[in-house]
This record gives structure tokens, sequence and C-alpha cells, in this order.
């Protein structure tokens, strides 16, 4: 479901002011519609978890059911192929702005993640997948402080398990490509500790190993979207219950409920690109890790 933002709340109002009944009408149905804080009860509306299972949109009750969530994660990987399409379709020494913006985010993810953990053969070979970890990830992430999108694709468990397992995927293939033969067994029981010592090291390896990090990168990813869109949702929300619904001296509450939705907008875009960063750089260590002579 979708936060009330700021924008929606003064439409609200100045219908409220000015529209017929007919037309208010219609309008506070589609405000509903995109906005579901909007109720006349006179109570306030927090958050709640069911905001990230929301009815379906199209095709209910079959395989290809949609909902808000699935579409916005579609928009945002159109939007992420249109603007890499016009970015690089005309490419020219002198670079567009367009192009110069595509050419500085690819140029991070090959410099600064890619080639500086895995070198300049292994992470031209591993780039594909680590750019499109980047990108994807942060695409959906910044969905969440868009208005009438509200919420990131990576926010319901589905994305971030299926990047973190292709992750995983890539970890082992890197791993017994690289030392076929060996990388379990040296995974498992690493060269140098005394024999007797493996019953403690071995279940301890296998577990961090091969267990903890898909799971820490679905988990880091998705927390951080859930805990972010929560706060987002509480903020705009109490602003519209100050603002319109509180009586008195308590709607200057929202004056401060409003400056902390804008502070935590600006933080939340720090945080959307952070976790793409996070997530793809962690891509990246996992395959060094496999890589490793000592396997």
């Amino acid at each position: 479901m979708l936060a009330r933002g700021p924008a929606s709340i003064f439409v609200v109002a100045r219908a409220e002011l000015h529209a017929p009944n007919q037309e208010k009408a219609l309008l506070e149905t589609a405000v509903n519609l995109l906005v579901p804080f909007a109720s006349d009860d006179g109570e306030f509306h927090g958050p709640t978890i069911n905001e990230f299972f929301p009815p379906a949109i199209f095709f209910p009750d079959t395989p290809f059911e949609m909902n808000r969530i699935i579409l916005i994660r579609f928009i945002a990987v159109a939007v992420m192929m249109l603007l890499f399409w016009a970015g690089t379709r005309r490419m020219k020494i002198v670079p567009t702005r367009l192009q110069s913006l595509v050419e500085m985010g690819l140029d991070l993810v090959r410099v600064n993640i890619a080639e500086d953990l895995l070198g300049k053969k292994d992470g031209k070979r591993f780039l594909p997948l680590i750019t499109t970890i980047f990108f994807m990830v942060l695409f959906m992430n910044l969905t969440g402080v868009i208005p009438f999108l509200n919420i990131a694709g990576t926010s319901v468990i589905g994305v971030p398990l299926v990047l973190a397992l292709v992750a995983y995927a890539a970890f082992l293939y890197a791993g017994i490509k690289k030392h076929p033969g060996k990388f379990f067994r040296n995974s498992l029981f690493p060269p140098g500790v005394p024999p007797v010592l493996y019953i403690i090291v071995t279940p301890i390896e296998f577990v961090s190993t091969f267990l903890i990090r898909p799971v820490t990168l679905t988990l880091r990813l998705l927390m951080n979207m859930v805990v972010g869109h929560l706060l987002l949702v509480l903020f705009f929300a109490a602003t519209q219950f100050f603002f319109f619904t509180a009586d008195g001296g308590f709607k200057l509450f929202g004056v401060g409920t409003l400056a902390f939705g804008f502070v935590f907008t600006l933080f939340e875009l720090l945080v959307a690109t952070l976790q793409a960063y996070v997530f793809a750089l962690l891509t990246a260590v996992y395959i060094q890790l496999a890589l490793a002579d000592e396997h």
C-alpha cells in the first residue's frame, strides 16, 4: 500500500473546500485507491505489515497474478532499461549528460567493485553479473521514495532472495571452476587445522560459508527496505492526521512530522544507494573468496 505524501494531502484538502459533492466523491475514491491512509473516521492509522501484501490488480488467482509491488518491479526494470538504452545508443567522444551519468554508474561498479576486488581478468568476467545486481537493486530500492509508487520493489522477499541465490550460485560456480575437486574440501576442512578440531570447525564452516551467506544477503536488503517504508509511512500519515484531523495546538505537531518525513526521505535515498552498493560488493567479495588460492 502507498504512504500518503504531502502533495496528495493538499489535493484532498483543496477538494474538500471547493469541489462539488459529486466531484469530491470521485476525487476521494481515486485518492483512496492511491493513498490508503485517506480515511474519514477521524482516527490515526499507522503503517501495518499488510502493506507489503496488497491485493491482486491483474490476473487474480492465476499463476500470473500481479499486485502493486510486482507492477512496481516491472516499472523499475523498464525505466532502468530505457535509461541505459537512451544513454548508450549514440555514444559520443564528448558525452551528453545522460551518457556521462550512465558511464559514471558503470565505472563505479567496474572500478570500485569488480576490478578492485577481483582484478581486471576476473573482474571483467563477472562484471555483467555484478553490474546487473547493482542497478537492479538500486532502481527497485528507489521506488520507495517516488510519489505514487512509495514502496520498494525489494521490500518483499522475492527479489532479494532471488538475487541472493544468484550471487550464491556465482560463488559456487567460481569456486568449483577455479578449484575443481578441492573447493568443497578446502572450504569445509581448512588446511593447517589439526584433524581433531574438524569436529568443531567443519560444522561452523558449513553453516557460515554455505548457509549464512545467502540468508544474510537476503535479510539485510529486505529489512532495510521494510523498515524504511514503515517509517516514511508513519511520518506522512502522522502529518495528515495532525494537519487535518487533530484539534487546536496539536496541529503544530504536523510541522515536525512533515520535517522528519522530508529528512528521512533524503536518508532513504542514501540507504537505497548504499544497499545496492553493499549487495554488489558482497557478491564480489564472495566470488573473490571462492577464487582465492587457498582453495
